[in-house]
């Protein structure tokens, strides 16, 4: 059947994008501030590697519970209390000045950033036919990184010129707006066999779901050195600075992420998981020269990161049943939140011994040695 002939739910998915819009505003305006407030009120780059390592530690240990949960509570009731979770502790960074206080924040926010998340994702694949999936996961890949495209940069680039207050005043206001939305869609009840697929655990057990999980894992570890580190390695707001990489970034990412949804629609998304790799790894090794190639860096590990963030999404709802969507999307999530978060807390050392050029090139060396494991997953395929 061509896959335009099954129509998409026009009034649901449109919800899900503008939620997933606004909560990923509140998400990515604060992403590199947090970890720059966090320098800045005496936790170095040790402290800002932290910053990022305790939102994305609540994120993942919210989100293993989620398959469990959302038998018990529901696809809507959970994203609406993400949202909120993650609004309205933003507002409390005003008033955190230490570092014990400002990472207290953030494992709230963390935590609510972690349930919406995975709801998001589950609530497009049961909503979206199955031949119109990748394009479903395109848009909404559109509303989860278009605010990327500015997100990080509109808040490193506000810092620098009112100061952190406005910044977490609109980081704390978005996700309410998010919060509007979800209350406005509809609560599909979730499958029992959710509640008997034996939870986040079991499904790392199975070699297909493992294997991608892995390879998707690789290229979060260099996002979390990224976001957390490139604005305190090339700090500014010209050309050739963090701020510009961090757009190019967000742009390429959104673009990516959409094209590959498409792609693997019509092409299977398999194909994607190499030039992905070599893309991101290649913008990796770009930023560590910096100066002029940061500009080039940002696009290519955008480029690259986008397109594996559909393609891996797409595998993973591909292996798990229907009953099973909040499994795949807990999986999928784990590995690019857990991922962000130890990429940032475990190469906070790797800067703080050996710079920031070392810190990008090995984050990109990580991402060359997934390729062992598209090949394996390959040679693995059923015929």
């Amino acid at each position: 059947m061509d896959p335009e002939e099954q129509a998409l739910p026009r009034r649901e998915i449109s919800l899900l994008v503008v939620s997933a819009f606004f909560t990923m505003i509140g998400f990515y305006l604060l992403l590199s501030v947090v970890p720059l407030y966090t320098e800045r009120a005496g936790g170095g780059s040790t402290g800002a590697g932290l910053a990022t390592a305790v939102f994305m530690l609540a994120t993942v240990l919210a989100q293993v519970q989620m398959p469990r949960m959302l038998v018990r509570f529901g696809y809507r009731a959970i994203l609406a209390a993400g949202t909120l979770f993650l609004g309205l502790p933003a507002f409390v960074y005003l008033l955190a000045t230490e570092v014990p206080s400002i990472l207290a924040v953030t494992l709230f926010r963390g935590a609510g950033f972690g349930v919406a998340i995975v709801v998001l994702a589950a609530l497009v694949v049961e909503f979206a036919p199955p031949e119109r999936r990748g394009e479903a996961l395109g848009w909404l890949g559109v509303a989860l990184t278009l605010p990327a495209v500015f997100g990080s940069a509109l808040g490193v680039w506000m810092v620098e010129r009112a100061g952190f207050v406005p910044v977490f005043a609109i980081g704390g206001a978005a996700p309410l707006f998010g919060f509007l939305f979800a209350l406005a869609i509809r609560d599909p009840a979730p499958d029992r066999q959710e509640e008997r697929s034996g939870g986040f655990l079991s499904g790392l057990g199975r070699g297909p779901l493992l294997r991608v999980f892995l390879i998707f894992a690789s290229c979060t570890l260099a996002a979390g050195v990224f976001v957390t580190f490139l604005p305190l390695a090339e700090p500014g707001s010209g050309l050739f600075s963090a701020t510009t990489a961090l757009l190019s970034y967000g742009l390429a990412s959104t673009l990516g992420r959409f094209w590959a949804g498409r792609f693997s629609d019509r092409n299977g998304p398999h194909r994607l998981l190499v030039p992905a790799l070599l893309s991101a790894a290649l913008g990796m090794t770009a930023l560590s020269v910096g100066g002029a190639y940061l500009l080039l860096g940002g696009l290519l590990f955008g480029g690259g990161f986008g397109v594996l963030q559909s393609a891996t999404l797409i595998l993973v709802m591909s292996r798990v049943s229907k009953g099973e969507y909040g499994l795949g999307s807990t999986l999928w999530n784990v590995a690019f939140d857990g991922g962000i978060g130890l990429g940032a807390f475990a190469f906070g050392f790797v800067v703080g011994g050996m710079g920031f050029s070392a810190a990008f090139l090995l984050s990109g060396a990580l991402m060359l040695a997934a390729l062992v494991l598209v090949s394996l997953d390959h040679a693995r395929r059923p015929a």
